[in-house]
């Protein structure tokens, strides 16, 4: 159902004092999605995040559901569900890990573009709540665990592609964040630590003992960051390329395990 133009453009001049940019297309989505709409404005106004009122947020064109206390998706981590497609396209069944999965949307997005054997983890409980719910549907696993230490051994030396969008916001920048990620967003899935990479230097060291020959690991970072996040995955003995997308603001580290590594 279509809500009067009154009404929309009346919610619209509420959401743009409020601070929304998109004030416009943020009120439609209310108006159309939210069962109880006051309710959804006062949580929109209040500074919660769009995504986690309507219950849902979009990434590569998959819908997900999220809410409160999950990490949100980025439009900007399309890009590894691009590289990951690009990579897998025509080996129906393949490997995939989604490490630091948050509501699974990354596995999510590459599921429906392709079959493939998914895996998933995060160390938040309530993250792995959201990614079960996402992932089950596409007969994903989803595993609660820190890192590496959550994913069945069996997978250990048979990863076709490890998807990781780990945090990365060094700690002295958090306060610096928007209300919508700093307060209502887990700060487990934003901190990086001092500089914003133990998380990528732990996922780098680790990927060689998990990837097949030939797989590949796909790490999300800054541009800012991506030197330092490449040589610490080119100091764990993989092959390093760097993909951007300057559209959408992304920076990808790729890391190749050879054929011939061990």
């Amino acid at each position: 159902m279509t809500a009067p133009a009154g009404e929309e453009a009346a919610l619209a001049a509420r959401l743009r004092a409020a601070g929304c940019v998109f004030a416009e297309e943020e009120a439609r989505a209310i108006l159309g999605s939210a069962r109880d709409v006051p309710a959804a404005v006062a949580r929109r106004v209040a500074g919660e995040p769009l995504e986690t009122v309507l219950g849902w947020a979009e990434l590569a064109g998959t819908r997900v559901a999220v809410g409160p206390g999950v990490f949100v998706p980025r439009r900007r981590s399309r890009l590894l569900v691009t590289l990951a497609a690009a990579l897998l396209r025509g080996r129906d069944g393949a490997v995939v890990v989604d490490l630091c999965c948050g509501s699974g949307a990354l596995g999510a997005a590459l599921a429906a573009r392709l079959p493939v054997t998914l895996h998933a983890a995060d160390v938040d409980p309530r993250a792995v709540g959201w990614a079960r719910r996402n992932l089950g549907p596409v007969g994903g696993r989803v595993h609660e665990g820190d890192l590496y230490d959550a994913l069945p051994g069996e997978l250990q030396g048979r990863v076709d592609v490890l998807l990781v969008n780990a945090p990365y916001v060094p700690t002295a920048e958090i306060p610096l964040l928007p209300a919508e990620a700093r307060v209502h967003e887990p700060r487990l899935a934003l901190d990086g630590g001092p500089d914003g990479l133990a998380l990528h230097r732990r996922v780098a060291e680790g990927a060689p003992r998990w990837l097949a020959p030939g797989g590949t690991l796909l790490l999300e970072t800054s541009d800012r960051q991506a030197a330092a996040t490449a040589a610490a995955v080119r100091g764990a003995g993989l092959t390093t390329r760097l993909a951007r997308d300057a559209g959408i603001g992304a920076t990808v580290v790729r890391g190749r395990r050879t054929m011939t590594s061990r």
